[in-house]
């Protein structure tokens, strides 16, 4: 019985080999993981289980070792032919979503750029909900909000972990007033 959303330990493996064949250089596995971890689609021990299935069927190999003297690993042929053969077994969406993700999040620990939310329920039955973007350890973006239920309290949380790119462009396109459509005029 599969534990992951996403599927059988076969629908992560090809899950996983269309994220590596798309990000296209080799990897070490605490990377492959964490850009399999960015949705909830797949747990961890399916995750690592299909790993090692996967470098015994040569659907992956181990392709050199990182700088701190870690495996890094890349898709074969083999495994290539089969992300592309039989992707069409996972939704779309969530492939695209999935590797956007991915792309970020490599993107984000190349520049060293780390992401954090929180949320505090008030005593008024409100929530304070507090989102920061640092780069190299500098602040870059820090926001706190007051909302007045639990529902935008997620909403605005899950909108920051999805796209927190986005929610960057856009507050400074409205305080640099790059936005007039939103005004009344």
């Amino acid at each position: 019985m599969p534990s992951s959303s996403i599927g059988s330990k076969n629908t992560v493996k090809i899950f996983v080999l269309y994220l590596m064949r798309n990000i296209n250089y080799p990897m070490d596995f605490v990377t492959i993981n964490d850009i399999v971890m960015q949705n909830d689609y797949v747990m961890y021990l399916d995750f690592a289980e299909s790993f090692h299935e996967m470098l015994d069927q040569d659907l992956i190999m181990q392709d050199g070792v990182s700088e701190l003297g870690d495996p890094l690993y890349s898709v074969t042929r083999k495994g290539a032919l089969v992300a592309e053969q039989l992707r069409s077994d996972i939704r779309a969406s969530v492939l695209d979503k999935s590797l956007t993700c991915a792309l970020r999040y490599l993107d984000f620990k190349k520049r060293n750029i780390t992401l954090d939310c929180s949320w505090q329920h008030l005593a008024d039955a409100t929530y304070d909900v507090t989102f920061w973007i640092r780069e190299e350890g500098k602040e870059t973006l820090s926001v706190k909000i007051n909302v007045d239920s639990e529902y935008r309290c997620q909403q605005i949380r899950r909108n920051f972990r999805e796209r927190p790119e986005v929610m960057y462009r856009g507050i400074m396109a409205l305080l640099c007033g790059k936005v007039d459509y939103l005004f009344d005029r």
